[in-house]
């Protein structure tokens, strides 16, 4: 898969050499409490979608607001060597998410000479319209790092959860996210989100002068 550079949503900040390593835990009905649930049947499970917000004193009319509806796709994520880029088709929005060297040092080979063990991922965002869903459709395991809500981000706030693409994850609105990860060179996920897609994002190497670590765990056999 290739992607013009003029495609990409977000040109990507770079030029640091710290990194904050996350956590890795095994995404599970408990460990996900608060971030959102796992999914066994994509095409029925409900995406929460939220009501536009009133501007003033007024409120929203009843039965008015929340009509957006959903929106669905292939989201489509592929290692370049040591670049990671996807393709949300839901949206239509082309992304370059991370690397699994120093950006400035990434080799974009298709055989890279090192084992990816980990991604430098430099953005995360969340979506105050609605919920999202990510079901591989292939069964590949993939980690993402995900942040309570709230504005006042930071991070030491994110944790990566393990998926090991049995089932489906579905987080709610305002769940911070960053990219999701595959072990695998290709990994191809049916996206349900809300129509809206309105985002907030947090700019790790502008922000904080790092990088978001998320670790690779190699698949078992």
């Amino acid at each position: 898969m290739n992607v013009d550079p003029a495609d990409i949503a977000y040109v990507p900040t770079t030029g640091v050499r710290k990194v904050h390593e996350t956590p890795l835990v095994d995404a599970t009905p408990h460990s996900l409490e608060g971030y959102g649930r796992l999914v066994d049947e994509p095409r029925t499970f409900p995406i929460e979608i939220m009501r536009w917000p009133a501007q003033g004193w007024r409120p929203i009319d009843k039965n008015s607001g929340d009509q957006g509806g959903v929106t669905e796709g292939l989201f489509e994520f592929w290692w370049k060597g040591e670049v990671l880029y996807a393709r949300n088709n839901a949206v239509g929005d082309s992304y370059l998410f991370g690397w699994s060297n120093w950006p400035e040092e990434a080799a974009e080979s298709e055989n890279p000479a090192r084992l990816r063990t980990r991604a430098l991922v430099w953005r995360a965002n969340y979506h105050p319209d609605g919920g999202q869903l990510f079901y591989p459709v292939n069964g590949q395991s993939f980690v993402v790092p995900l942040a309570l809500p709230g504005d006042d981000i930071s991070p030491e706030k994110f944790v990566s959860f393990h998926c090991d693409g049995r089932q489906g994850l579905y987080i709610h609105p305002n769940i911070w996210h960053g990219a999701l990860v595959p072990f695998d060179d290709q990994a191809t996920f049916l996206d349900r989100q809300g129509r809206v897609h309105a985002r907030v994002s947090v700019d790790f190497p502008k922000e904080f002068g790092c990088y978001l670590g998320v670790p690779i765990p190699k698949p078992e056999a």
